[in-house]
């Protein structure tokens, strides 16, 4: 007779294929807004963002790393162009996936944190219409990118201390290694982290041979952009450093700071995320998480002392947003609604918030004309900031980065065809910054490499351009162009009034430089 089989079924996590279901939920909804957004945005007239060019660019120089990012944004901008061509709403599809990864893992946190529907509903809410995400995942970048990689550590480490499998540092491993080539920020997260656990009973986690793992795992994936970094001479702290000494970012008094917070994530989430924190440090039943509520306060300490720039803090707040939701959760445990389990049980603040937060999207995302933007922030006395010590003019500077692109290479090329075919051959293409190079380097048609001394574009070299024949974008007044060139003409102009300020400039052609470009190309180098 043989011998009898069983069969092991496991039993299936109710709470947790809900939570999925919920968080999937929130994540197409998320992902959605974003794309319908891009597509009507080139609709209406509104253009590619700068950093998107240099992005762009970089896609086409595909390294382990540039002056002032890790090589994670170029391989996005190549595979979206590989995918997409040149649509606007294509090369902003990673970063709406980005969007709607941080929504799904706030969805998880929250269930992790032993919250139910209600909480983590209430939570994804708070993310989903807090002004910074939406304008972050609204464009190609790497801080679209940052919270999923920063959730994901915490996820892993928090199902271990719920009795996961202490494999899970791989995963913690693998997403703070891969979120180290997104952008080196993440590095002060991973200091906050390790001196939280260090400072509560969470340090246990930290000694095993699969934390060992996980850290090693992360150490070799970050490796070769360390070793580019010592190649290429720390470009990275250079660009840091003339940051500080140059004044380029708006300095934050701590309250300024922190006022800084509550704007991004739009004030009313205060009544959220400022819970989540408290139950995280305080609450008896939050014992086990005290060290995710130190790891947030030790990263701001951080970010405030080394006066970065404001939006630098809000990769972490998803964790906050969770805990805040299981806090409500808690607070309101014998409400028909919640413990029913309904998604929508805190009605009147959930619907305050979505309808505050549509009436501030604009603010975040441009969906009306210029014109009509500003005469809705007007009405509505909304204000939008700046973050770098710039004048913006008509628009906030993140709006106004998205014109005069188009201007500029039409009138660049309409100078370069006006030249002999002589000429052609010998003309260089100078610009004083990334966002005008890679503008003609991506839009344009035909013409020469436009180089510039602006970080990366410094390392890419000047492509064998002397300088017998330049057309110039660089700003300089006809008597500093004088100063280099033998024969100075003020060939076009740059003038959208919806530009930056700065960029409204003559453009020259200028004959015969007296130093060569090769020669005097050290002195091109702006690391900023």
């Amino acid at each position: 007779m043989s011998a009898a089989q069983t069969t092991l079924v496991r039993p299936v996590d109710e709470s947790l294929s809900s939570a999925v279901r919920l968080a999937l939920l929130f994540t197409l909804i998320k992902f959605a807004l974003h794309v319908a957004t891009n597509l009507w945005q080139a609709h209406i007239g509104w253009g590619y963002f700068r950093d998107e060019f240099y992005y762009l660019i970089c896609g086409q120089h595909l390294a382990w790393g540039y002056v002032d990012q890790g090589p994670i944004v170029a391989i996005q901008a190549k595979l979206a162009t590989l995918l997409f061509g040149q649509s606007l709403a294509g090369i902003r599809m990673f970063s709406a996936v980005g969007g709607a990864a941080r929504i799904f893992l706030t969805g998880l946190l929250a269930w992790s944190l032993g919250g139910r529907r209600p909480a983590q509903a209430l939570a994804m809410i708070g993310v989903f219409i807090a002004p910074q995400y939406l304008a972050l995942d609204s464009f190609l970048s790497m801080n679209s990118m940052e919270s999923m990689f920063w959730m994901t550590c915490l996820l892993a480490l928090i199902l271990i201390v719920r009795g996961g499998s202490d494999k899970l540092w791989l995963l913690f491993g693998l997403s703070a290694g891969i979120g180290l080539l997104n952008k080196p920020s993440m590095t002060f997260f991973l200091v906050a982290l390790l001196v939280a656990l260090l400072v509560t009973k969470q340090r246990s986690l930290l000694l095993n041979r699969w934390a060992a793992a996980g850290i090693a795992l992360l150490i070799l994936i970050a490796l070769p952009n360390l070793l580019w970094q010592m190649h290429n001479h720390w470009p990275t702290l250079e660009f840091l450093h003339n940051g500080r000494v140059e004044n380029k970012n708006i300095m934050l008094s701590p309250l300024a700071f922190i006022g800084a917070q509550i704007t991004n994530l739009h004030p009313l989430t205060v009544l959220i995320w400022i819970p989540g924190l408290f139950w995280l440090l305080h609450n008896p039943s939050a014992k086990s998480w005290r060290w995710l509520g130190w790891t947030y306060l030790f990263f701001l300490a951080i970010m405030m002392a080394l006066h970065a720039k404001d939006y630098y803090v809000i990769p972490i707040y998803p964790i906050l947003f969770a805990a805040g939701g299981v806090a409500w959760e808690r607070r309101f445990a014998n409400r028909t609604s919640v413990k029913h389990g309904r998604a929508y049980a805190f009605p009147i603040l959930e619907t305050i918030l979505l309808v505050t937060g549509a009436l501030v999207l604009p603010m975040a995302i441009p969906v009306m004309t210029p014109q009509a933007w500003m005469k809705y922030a007007s009405a509505l006395h909304l204000k939008s900031t700046n973050t770098e010590n710039t004048s913006s003019g008509l628009l906030p500077q993140f709006y106004a980065d998205r014109f005069g692109w188009q201007e500029e290479v039409d009138e660049v090329t309409r100078i370069y065809n006006s030249l002999s075919p002589e000429d052609q051959k010998k003309v260089a293409i100078i610009c004083s910054n990334y966002g005008e190079a890679s503008a003609i380097n991506f839009l344009g048609h035909g013409l020469p490499v436009a180089i510039s001394g602006h970080n990366n574009y410094w390392l890419w070299g000047p492509h064998g351009a002397t300088g017998e024949i330049v057309i110039d974008v660089t700003g300089a007044s006809p008597e500093e162009m004088r100063e280099n060139y033998n024969s100075v003409q003020i060939a076009g102009r740059m003038d959208n009034p919806y530009s930056m300020p700065y960029e409204r400039r003559n453009i020259y052609l200028a004959r015969g430089r007296r130093k060569n470009i090769l020669d005097d190309w050290p002195d091109f180098k702006n690391y900023i």
